[in-house]
């Protein structure tokens, strides 16, 4: 099974995606250990990546989707994955239809975790991260709704929405159940 978990910062999307790939037999892909793997490996494209971050900018698209092609590639992800943290725009919604259709593979479904904002600033707030105060939270929930909601219009017709409150194992039965697992 080929999933992608999308939903806001806090939604828990790592958690349950950890959980969804254990249960289905396929690797957990997330990019920020892609990062961290290709970092420490001093892979080219590790090297790459490091350059923007250590200019305190962002990955660009073409590293990272570079980066989800050559992971999705291997031999472990080729019966199934479960994406966490990408896409994250539409430019990279269509990158990976792309790689998927060169492979002839393509996603079974997108979960959709649905988490109210105020819930999540707490959730957020929680975690007692230094960096994480209520309004770069809320920063960072705007830069979701403007870069990454567009993707449940992009997806539409493959969006499975899931209430994302509750707890961790409510959650995750939800999703199966909405998989049809």
């Amino acid at each position: 099974m080929r999933l992608v978990l999308l939903g806001p910062p806090g939604a828990g999307k790592g958690t349950q995606a950890e959980l969804l790939a254990d249960k289905l037999g396929v690797p957990h892909i997330s990019t920020g250990n892609l990062f961290r793997a290709n970092i420490s490996q001093q892979t080219p494209l590790g090297r790459e990546a490091q350059k923007y971050l250590d200019a305190g900018n962002l990955v660009p698209s073409d590293v990272t989707n570079r980066m989800v092609e050559s992971r999705i590639a291997e031999p472990d992800a080729v019966k199934g994955f479960v994406l966490d943290g990408y896409p994250r725009t539409v430019d990279q919604a269509e990158a990976l239809e792309k790689m998927l259709k060169e492979s002839d593979r393509e996603l079974n479904a997108v979960v959709s975790l649905v988490v109210p904002e105020d819930v999540v600033v707490e959730r957020m707030l929680a975690r007692g991260r230094e960096d994480d105060n209520e309004s770069v939270i809320r920063n960072r929930l705007r830069v979701y709704r403007d870069e990454t909601e567009p993707l449940l219009e992009y997806y539409d017709g493959t969006v499975v929405s899931v209430d994302g409150v509750g707890s961790v194992e409510e959650v995750n039965d939800r999703i199966r159940r909405a998989l049809g697992h």
